[in-house]
Parts: structure tokens; C-alpha cells; sequence
């Protein structure tokens, strides 16, 4: 069973429907006069079950994000002049976050944690890398003036 929670809602509508979906069940009510009603849940065999199928499909499935940066590089309607220096901003941040995912790296292994609770970082690491190395081409090419544009290069062919 699919329970779409990807919405952004409230909290409390999230633990509803997943109540609904039979995915969590209340295990405890508290009442104290000093504080508002406290419910307590469990995750129901139903619901362990729709997480792994949600964990299965989120590792074995690409899915088509859409993070900003590669929808801002396909609506380039700044002079090829204007964007190194642009790109140039963002390159330092990347190298600047690559390096804190390397330190945080290297910390969390030499502090004894095991490769498998490091897999987010190696991956945001990773990408991180290789957006930084693309960056550095982009930035040479646009540079150099081995990709150049002009207005008319995107007009509608008619």
C-alpha cells in the first residue's frame, strides 16, 4: 500500500493518514493537566512493510528530480560574458562543501563509524566532486570561448 507523504502538510495530517492507511497504530494516550494530550504510535506490520517497498524503490529506481541548478541552465538567458563569473560563485561554495563532506568524512571514519552509516556522505561527496569538476570545465569553456551564444541561437525556428 502507497500513502503519498510527500505532500507538504501539517504533522498531524501525515500521522492521520498514515492511521488511516493502517500504516501506524496509537499504542498510548497520556493526559497530564499541564500539558496537552500525548499519543503515542507504533509503526504497524503494514506500515515496516510500506517503508521497505518505499526504501526498495528509492535505491533500485532512478527518479527525475528537479533540483534548480540544472533548471536554471536550461533557461540561459544571460550573455555567455555574464555567467563565469556566476559559475565562479557557485564553484566556491561547492569547493568549500566538498570539503566539509570530506572532513566530515574522514572524522566520522577515523571515529570508528562503520562505512555503511557513512553512504550519504560518500554520495554527497561524490557528487559533489564531480559538479565541482564540471564546474571548472563549464567555467574554461565559457572562459575561453569554446561555448559561446548569442539571442538568435534560441529563437523559434519558423
Amino acid at each position: 500500500m502507497v500513502v503519498n507523504v510527500e505532500q507538504r502538510t501539517s504533522l498531524y495530517r501525515t500521522i492521520d493518514r498514515l492511521a488511516e492507511a493502517g500504516l501506524v497504530a496509537v499504542l498510548d494516550t497520556e493526559r497530564d493537566h499541564a500539558y496537552p494530550e500525548r499519543t503515542v504510535y507504533e509503526v504497524t506490520d503494514a506500515g515496516r512493510e510500506a517503508a521497505r517497498e518505499w526504501l526498495v524503490d528509492l535505491l533500485a529506481v532512478p527518479k527525475r528530480e528537479f533540483p534548480q541548478f540544472p533548471a536554471a541552465l536550461s533557461h540561459l538567458l544571460l550573455s555567455p560574458e555574464a555567467i563565469p563569473d556566476l559559475l565562479e560563485r557557485r564553484l566556491a561554495a561547492v569547493t568549500a562543501s566538498t570539503a566539509k563532506l570530506q572532513a566530515a568524512l574522514t572524522g566520522q571514519a577515523e571515529g570508528g563509524l562503520h562505512r555503511a552509516g557513512l553512504l550519504e556522505l560518500e554520495y554527497l561527496h561524490a557528487v559533489a566532486v564531480a559538479e565541482d569538476r564540471w564546474l571548472a570545465v563549464l567555467i574554461d569553456d565559457l572562459r575561453s570561448g569554446r561555448l559561446a551564444w548569442s539571442p538568435a541561437d534560441f529563437a523559434d525556428p519558423q
